[in-house]
């Protein structure tokens, strides 16, 4: 009994060390390092007109993709769950694709596909408008690696909804229409909102994919996490920890709403 209670206290401990030293010492560090030389500094790094300019624009265009991720991505959840057909089993395996490639690749991808020289982008020039090295090009970067959250937060849910339910609703003379906004919506409100948290979260924080399509023109298309590595190279800790304090509040409040919907959707 001494042994096992000895072992599950040096188990939580490793683990507890292990959490503090990857997770808790570098976000101290960040805020230690953000408020080093006082509070007039910190104020004045993020009150600098590009670096607000920089993170108000990545939030309009993470909320853009984030958007647009609850519309398809309830869908294609919706359709990988009810509907049986060829080729299912590879798309649902393909929707996990942007967790396993390197944002780089993904970023890469699109640059081919849709920058100067391909058949997209040439096409939009000749419509009058450019897809890479403007916003359009933050936005498909934000939806490539933001795809796969809405939708396996929403697949499991639909997975797990009793059918009786809807066949009830059916029965009592509802309409496909009602018996969806009724029955089969609110059960998956809690996964698109999950998904879509995870979606905004991850949007603010992406660079491997929109350094490369963004142009970087500050003021106009430079987003807070290229505004941070450049503050870095231009051998300004201080001011990039302090943009990264504003993305670091804004995640742990959509972490803590985050876990706010799952424990009243467990009853806790």
């Amino acid at each position: 009994m001494l042994r096992s209670r000895w072992w599950s206290f040096g188990f939580r401990s490793a683990i507890m060390l292990y959490f503090i030293i990857l997770i808790v010492l570098p976000i101290l560090g960040v805020y230690t390092q953000s408020f080093s030389l006082g509070w007039a500094p910190f104020w004045e790094s993020v009150s600098d007109p590009l670096a607000w300019k920089a993170v108000l624009l990545t939030i309009r265009l993470a909320l853009i993709a984030t958007v647009i991720n609850v519309l398809i991505g309830t869908m294609i959840g919706w359709v990988l769950i009810r509907y049986r057909f060829f080729g299912r089993r590879i798309l649902n395996s393909l929707v996990d694709l942007p967790f396993a490639l390197p944002t780089a690749v993904g970023g890469l991808m699109i640059l081919l596909l849709l920058g100067p020289g391909s058949f997209v982008g040439d096409a939009a020039q000749r419509l009058g408008f450019e897809i890479v090295f403007h916003e359009p090009a933050i936005v498909i970067a934000m939806l490539f690696v933001t795809f796969p959250f809405v939708i396996r937060a929403v697949q499991p849910l639909l997975e797990e909804m009793d059918k009786a339910e809807e066949e009830a609703a059916y029965t009592l003379g509802a309409s496909k229409a009602k018996t969806f906004l009724r029955v089969i919506f609110p059960t998956m409100l809690p996964g698109i909102l999950s998904g879509a948290m995870l979606a905004f979260s991850r949007g603010l924080a992406e660079f491997g994919a929109v350094v490369l399509v963004a142009g970087n023109i500050p003021g106009k298309t430079l987003i807070a996490s290229v505004y941070i590595f450049g503050e870095v190279e231009s051998d300004n800790p201080q001011g990039a920890a302090a943009v990264s304090i504003i993305l670091l509040t804004l995640s742990f409040l959509i972490l803590w709403l985050l876990n706010v919907i799952q424990s009243r959707r467990s009853g806790v």
